[in-house]
């Protein structure tokens, strides 16, 4: 068989208020590379890495491109051949730039196109969802763009929403780590009604200004109570640079997913948020780096495809 290539695109979940149902997808992909068929010796690495993650990712059955593939070959009732996965990854590894489901969507992608294209992308989803634990991540890698994403008992319903032109995201990325696991358990069970009140009139904002091209909107719609403020003792510096970002004239401000990546959206200016963001680090003796980037429509694709 033909080698099939496959992009995935970073994404960062959340946008403040959206807890577990916001995510948008980010103009940084890694690329997936797989080649299958009878000629591929079994034995040695399956996964070969380059980029973000090589030396440190599994390179076995267990590496999660390859746990991707196999459950859609399940799914499918349908015996996976033996293949060589190549990946070479510039979504950086527990910054809260959705590096695990790209590494699930990339990998799903690849294993429908060697099913022929058996399954549609709203299933592909429901796959991802599954296998990640939660859909706001996946919702964007399978599907591109900003999507809001409800889970009802087993089913997802997902709604594209529009992102004003000329939105780019200015990303500060610590080279702290925040693993997903400790981020959640951090979190409270139980909230006041204030604050799920403060929450819900945000999300909704935020989706408002989204879609009606109101910018203008996000520095207020953006804000949080039930993730951010009990995460800021595992990145102490998380305040610090959302109030540079913010005098630098950002739009709007907050932890990407599960941090410790702190995205500034920007309509202009995004020299200027980056290096007040950077500054802000320095002062703060954070080492990190900063990457310019903006919203893309593109999920998880074939490479070569339109």
């Amino acid at each position: 068989m033909e080698p099939i290539g496959v992009l995935a695109p970073a994404t960062t979940a959340n946008l403040g208020p959206g807890f577990d149902c916001l995510g948008m997808a980010l103009d940084l992909w890694n690329r997936i590379d797989v080649t299958s068929g009878p000629s591929i010796d079994k034995s040695g690495s399956v996964v070969e890495i380059s980029g973000e993650g090589a030396g440190e990712l599994g390179t076995g059955d267990d590496n999660l491109v390859h746990q991707a593939m196999a459950f859609l070959f399940n799914e499918a009732d349908r015996e996976m051949p033996p293949v060589r996965i190549r990946c070479h990854n510039e979504i950086p590894l527990a910054r809260g730039l959705g590096s695990s489901a790209a590494a699930i969507s990339g990998g799903l992608v690849a294993a429908n196109e060697m099913c022929s294209q058996l399954f549609n992308p709203n299933e592909l989803l429901e796959m991802a969802a599954t296998i990640e634990g939660h859909p706001d991540n996946v919702a964007a890698s399978v599907l591109g763009g900003l999507q809001l994403v409800v889970k009802d008992g087993q089913q997802l319903f997902t709604a594209p929403i529009n992102i004003p032109p000329e939105i780019h995201a200015v990303l500060f990325i610590p080279e702290h780590r925040i693993a997903t696991a400790d981020a959640r358990s951090v979190l409270k069970r139980e909230v006041s009604l204030e604050d799920a009140v403060f929450n819900m009139g945000r999300a909704a904002l935020l989706v408002a200004g989204m879609t009606t091209n109101h910018p203008e909107y996000l520095r207020v719609a953006t804000q949080d109570r039930l993730h951010q403020p009990y995460r800021q003792p595992l990145f102490p510096a998380m305040k610090l640079l959302f109030k540079a970002a913010e005098d630098a004239g950002a739009l709007g401000v907050f932890l990407s997913g599960s941090g410790s990546t702190v995205l500034a959206f920007t309509q202009g200016r995004e020299m200027t948020v980056a290096y007040e963001m950077a500054e802000a680090a320095k002062q703060a003796g954070v080492p990190g780096r900063l990457e310019i980037t903006q919203p893309t429509i593109r999920g998880a694709h074939l490479v070569g495809q339109g």
